[in-house]
């Protein structure tokens, strides 16, 4: 796998600049294509999966949950005066329900994954790499790429869409909570408007782009950790930039996903 090396200097001029961008991308494309074509090459380490998903993501569950409830709570303590004001306060519900499904419960969980995650696999991987216990695995005839890599990105894949359909009911239920304090709405008809403004299709869009993201931040983090160089120094560029650029891309490539899913499955 050859990858092609940023240039680095003190100070990087406009065209450095480019070039490294330019070069980030053909070495995130690289990486995704070693990815997919060790993958399905035996053997398949499943037990180092569970381990990567139980590590990544069920350790996220505390923080994760506080998040899906504030989103909840402050969707509705925002939108009710001014739904409120234009008299349609019995359309709270759905509003809620739609926003979180649809859009803000998978990308900031997304957000919180990526913070948590592309930073922890960036300095693992990153030690490991200056430390020369990647090289040591490549000269005991032992795949690394396949032992580090592809368990990590696989882990991250699966186990977002579980957390961010987790986040979801949770902020479903915040916004409950936030309108019974406001408008004493009882639960029955807050479920009843809840589901009968949710279809199926709604959880298609949300749902499934958070497949993608997990994707983006298990890719972030391990290239930017497999590929760290220059020690400790070296290891905290690489947790640092897994966040920023796991982030950013997310926020990009959702950004793509909405108009896709709008297309596909209209909220009307």
């Amino acid at each position: 796998m050859k990858i092609p090396i940023p240039r680095k200097k003190r100070n990087l001029s406009f065209s450095d600049a480019i070039y490294n961008f330019f070069v980030m991308i053909t070495g995130l494309t690289i990486f995704s294509m070693e990815y997919f074509k060790n993958l399905f090459v035996p053997p398949y380490d499943i037990s180092e999966i569970k381990k990567h998903m139980d590590e990544l993501g069920v350790k996220t569950f505390p923080i994760v949950s506080v998040t899906g409830l504030v989103i909840g709570v402050v969707l509705a303590l925002q939108s009710q005066p001014i739904l409120v004001k234009f008299g349609a306060a019995d359309f709270l519900p759905k509003m809620v329900a739609l926003s979180v499904i649809r859009e803000l419960g998978p990308v900031i969980t997304a957000l919180i994954f990526a913070g948590r995650v592309s930073s922890g696999i960036g300095a693992e991987l990153g030690s490991m790499r200056v430390t020369e216990q990647i090289d040591a695995m490549e000269v005991s005839a032992i795949n690394p790429f396949k032992y580090l890599v592809v368990t990590r990105i696989t882990a991250t894949t699966l186990i977002l869409p579980i957390l961010s359909t987790y986040v979801v009911f949770l902020a479903i239920f915040g916004g409950y909570f936030a309108i019974i304090t406001t408008q004493g709405m009882n639960f029955a008809y807050y479920q009843q408007s809840v589901v009968s403004s949710v279809q199926f299709g709604d959880f298609i869009p949300g749902i499934g782009k958070t497949l993608i993201f997990g994707f983006i931040v298990g890719l972030v983090g391990c290239y930017k950790g497999y590929m760290a160089e220059g020690g400790t120094e070296g290891v905290g560029k690489a947790s640092t930039t897994a966040v920023v650029l796991a982030s950013l891309l997310i926020l990009l490539v959702d950004t793509v996903l909405v108009k896709i899913t709008l297309v596909l499955w209209p909220t009307v």
